[in-house]
């Protein structure tokens, strides 16, 4: 483990001797430093590239050296950044690795750069998470929902089946639960909640089971050998550096005076296109989103094209903003009639990204499109944009490497498109790019003005106009007994006459410690290019509710069932209690028309008021729109084509297990909290601009 306090070598030998008094230092400290190499490379040759990158790097950054942290802690940031510009090259030598070791880097492997660093920095090495996050140049929350993300994702490399089916808003809870760091409220809600959940029963152990395997890793690399020529073979290409430095100033001169004159006719051809940019580019851009930026001289036409086993890839822009960068692309298929998109969560990366990307916000999702015209024109080409992380400098040049594509799988009897999610394909291979990409500012306006969705305070704080984003931050009051908002959606915000959408993969939570009585969170909308704005208005769709109404049923197996109870202004059916090893109840309720609730929130508890140890729960339900229509779960329909769908629990079948197998589990009571229910709204509200 890296150790915390202030490196007790003294820094300033080092800076006299330089690079020598470098390798002596590193060869010190090789072990630890190729453990954390071998995570990411696990190739002699590469391995050796690594300690030579690293050092020089180190020598020449040192002088910039402050004494906020360690010395061996600035160090392993520096060797870091190396190791991820080698990993995405490398061979890996699954020979070289043993059971179950191989499989393990394996899962690591198929993570993302920032996942992979998270997990084996924090579980693996057992670094702190507060020095991880440092090493890692990110927010502790933000290292947190790193190792979430790349927890998930190796469990089912690793095996474990179905992806994570947990509830989301207590997924951020799961690493400091396991760590015994949670607070005791939120521990105590916490537990509650996994007590009736089977899903998150499910998701937690698989969790855990994930941390200690991760854990139990870092002892077998402890004897990993390193071989005894590598500081040698490292001092050895160290000597030639002065030859290679000169050599390579000398180039740099004869590309600088090429650049130039390259650089004279860009200037010549700007100056043409910028007095005709609304004209050249509505006769070349057939997108009319990307047309609307090209107008806007909100980013540059690229044209970066590379191809790789038939499959041609042309970046065509990319924008930039505070809140995200988003690149435009074509794909084409030149060999047979398919359409292929780039999934951004998959076989996407930013070589550079910890450079110059930051990583305290999450980019914009962006689905594929089947229903623009573009993309139905030719069977063999598509049009689409992926969202990226927001820039750190206000210009930059983006490492893109792509080494897996999604082939759309459409049907001539699939007209809305349903089918094009299903079995998709695979499409790997490698393209590589180099985007130029210029940060364009935002404007931020602050607001000061409250509202009411369904009696309970609303309040507006403030509205960003990004280039690639519209942006609303509000607040929910959570102070209301008896009820609360889980959820508020927006349909869409009217900017000086024009609408733009609201994005529904868009909204999230905020780390606002300001006010515990309000809830901050945020929506995105789609872009508003234009005029500064003046008239703003903000239509309201829809609100998930939770109300308390507590209820207890008492339970008695020796009755015969199914027995019913009045809740809510409903008649809910127990349609079975069976006392055993599981013991096993199922309640439902069918009628959806005029009923107040959509799902219950409640629990069972057993014989001398012990609660059952897990509880395994199927649920069965329908989809209703706003004339009654049901829609059962074999119905194929558009979720957007149907006009305000509810989805109504109808059926929930439990099964209750005790702490001890041989003892029956005997429950006694129902105890319901309260309900969830939606209600669609018609609210529109003008805001006010400071």
């Amino acid at each position: 483990m890296i150790p915390a306090k202030t490196d007790p070598i003294s820094i300033t030998p080092i800076r006299e001797k330089g690079v020598e008094s470098i390798l002596d230092w590193f060869d010190q400290h090789k072990h630890s430093f190729y453990t954390l190499g071998w995570s990411y490379l696990r190739n002699q040759q590469e391995m050796e590239e690594l300690f030579y990158r690293s050092i020089i790097k180190v020598h020449k950054e040192l002088p910039r050296f402050k004494r906020e942290t360690s010395f061996e802690t600035w160090v392993t940031s520096i060797f870091i950044h190396a190791c991820r510009e080698l990993s995405d090259n490398r061979s890996l030598q699954a020979s070289e690795e043993s059971e179950p070791r191989q499989d393990l880097f394996k899962a690591l492997d198929q993570l993302k750069v920032s996942e992979r660093e998270a997990v084996f920095l924090t579980y693996v090495k057992g670094i702190p998470q507060e020095e991880a996050a440092l090493l890692l140049q990110v927010s502790v929350e933000k290292l947190k929902e790193l190792l979430f993300s790349g927890i998930q994702s190796l469990r089912k490399e690793m095996g474990y089946g179905t992806p994570f089916n947990g509830c989301r808003e207590y997924h951020k809870d799961y690493i400091d639960y396991l760590e015994r760091t949670l607070d005791r409220s939120k521990k105590i809600d916490l537990e509650i909640h996994i007590f009736h959940c089977q899903d998150c029963q499910e998701d937690l152990a698989a969790f855990q089971d994930v941390m200690l395997t991760m854990s139990t890793l870092y002892e077998r690399l402890e004897d990993l050998p390193v071989p005894s020529n590598l500081i040698d073979n490292v001092k050895a290409r160290l000597g030639e550096k002065e030859g290679l430095r000169q050599q390579k100033n000398k180039k740099r001169k004869r590309m600088g005076i090429v650049l130039a004159s390259v650089f004279a006719i860009l200037i010549g051809i700007e100056v043409f296109t910028g007095v005709f940019t609304n004209v050249y580019y509505t006769w070349t851009e057939e997108d009319q989103e990307l047309r609307a930026f090209l107008q806007q001289d909100l980013g540059e036409r690229l044209n970066l094209e590379a191809e790789s086993d038939g499959v041609k890839i042309k970046i065509k822009t990319a924008i930039a903003d505070d809140v995200q960068t988003v690149v435009f692309y074509e794909i084409e298929d030149t060999g047979e009639d398919n359409q292929y998109v780039i999934e951004s969560q998959e076989g996407v990366s930013v070589e550079n990204e910890h450079e110059i990307m930051i990583h305290e916000t999450y980019p914009r999702y962006y689905p594929p499109d089947l229903k623009s015209e573009e993309n139905n024109k030719e069977k063999n080409v598509y049009q689409g944009k992926i969202g990226l992380l927001p820039l750190k400098l206000d210009n930059g040049t983006i490492k893109l490497k792509i080494t897996k594509l999604q082939k759309l799988s459409r049907d001539s009897s699939d007209r809305n498109g349903l089918r094009a999610y299903e079995n998709m394909e695979d499409k790997t291979g490698e393209w590589n790019f180099e985007i130029p990409v210029t940060k364009k500012p935002s404007i931020e306006y602050a607001l000061n003005q409250e509202t009411e969705v369904v009696g309970i305070p609303v309040r507006f704080d403030k509205l960003i106009i990004a280039p690639t984003a519209t942006i609303l931050q509000y607040a929910i009051s959570n102070e209301q007994p008896g009820k609360r908002i889980e959820v508020l959606n927006f349909d869409n915000l009217e900017v000086n006459n024009k609408k733009v959408k609201a994005d529904m993969y868009g909204g999230s939570f905020m780390d606002s410690q300001q006010d515990m009585n309000w809830t901050t969170l945020k929506t995105h909308f789609d872009p508003f290019i234009g005029e500064k704005p003046k008239d703003v208005t903000v239509q309201f769709e829809s609100v998930n509710l939770t109300f308390e109404d507590p209820k207890t049923i008492e339970l008695d197996a020796s009755k015969k069932y199914p027995q019913t109870f009045k809740y809510a202004g409903s008649t809910i059916s127990i349609d079975k209690l069976e006392v055993g090893q599981p013991a096993i109840i199922v309640i439902s309720n069918h009628e959806t028309k005029n009923r107040a609730y959509e799902a219950l929130n409640f629990n069972i508890v057993g014989e001398d008021e012990n609660e059952p140890s897990s509880m395994e729960m199927n649920s069965e339900g329908v989809l209703v729109d706003k004339n009654g229509v049901e829609y059962g779960n074999d119905a194929i329909v558009p979720y957007d084509k149907i006009e305000q769908p509810r989805y109504f629990l109808t059926v929930q079948s439990m099964e209750l297990r005790g702490n001890n197998t041989g003892e029956k589990v005997i429950p006694k009571r129902l105890e319901i909290y309260g309900y969830n229910t939606t209600k669609y709204l018609d609210d529109v509200v003008k805001i006010s601009l400071k």
